[in-house]
């Protein structure tokens, strides 16, 4: 099913927003990674990180406001790197053991650890519900990151495509990016290892 939906629907369309003006491209991702600022701020409490939380703070009030509900990173220009967090990542960082692999209708291949993660972000609004600006934002985040993220991650799964057996090169794939991801998570840092980018994008991660 997942791979049905990516090849005649997701892939297709990330491949021609690939093609949009690169400013268009970048305010999408701008907007899509400040949205999730709030969240990312979340798990830096909950690892007791309270340098990157100070971090994740500032920036999602200088994006917002000066950079245009985060269209425009502002934050990245004067030097606030932007980092990622998740509840996958904090379980992680808690020695929460990463569980069988699972592969789940539309949320793809991952440990059971990092699904509860993904289904735990899917039920936390820390925005609330009670405003149709905020639910229409939502929206617009929800479709811009899922095109967005598929575009950023297109150069790595083409890649994987050449292997013999995609499913499996694919899981250990994203199985060491996320081992890798607790252990940036534990170390409080941005991690060293190099990341895929939007067209146009510089590296942010």
């Amino acid at each position: 099913f997942n791979r049905t939906l990516d090849d005649y629907a997701l892939a297709p369309v990330a491949r021609g927003y690939r093609h949009l003006p690169d400013f268009f491209q970048a305010g999408v991702h701008n907007f899509v990674a400040n949205f999730g600022e709030p969240k990312v701020f979340i798990n830096d409490l909950l690892q007791g990180n309270g340098e990157r939380s100070v971090t994740t703070f500032g920036r999602f009030v200088i994006n917002t406001t000066v950079g245009i509900v985060g269209l425009i990173d502002v934050s990245g220009k004067m030097g606030i790197e932007r980092h990622k967090a998740d509840f996958g990542q904090t379980f992680g960082v808690w020695n929460i053991a990463n569980g069988p692999i699972v592969e789940l209708p539309l949320l793809g291949t991952g440990n059971l650890r990092d699904a509860t993660g993904k289904v735990l972000s899917f039920a936390i609004s820390p925005f609330g519900s009670n405003s149709d600006t905020v639910e229409t934002l939502g929206t617009v985040n929800t479709v811009g990151g899922i095109v967005d993220g598929r575009a950023e991650a297109l150069p790595f799964t083409d890649q994987l495509r050449k292997q013999a057996d995609y499913y499996l090169a694919l899981r250990d794939s994203m199985a060491q990016r996320r081992a890798d991801f607790v252990l940036e998570g534990k170390a409080g840092r941005a991690a060293a290892y190099p990341s895929v980018c939007v067209k146009g994008e510089p590296d942010d991660e």
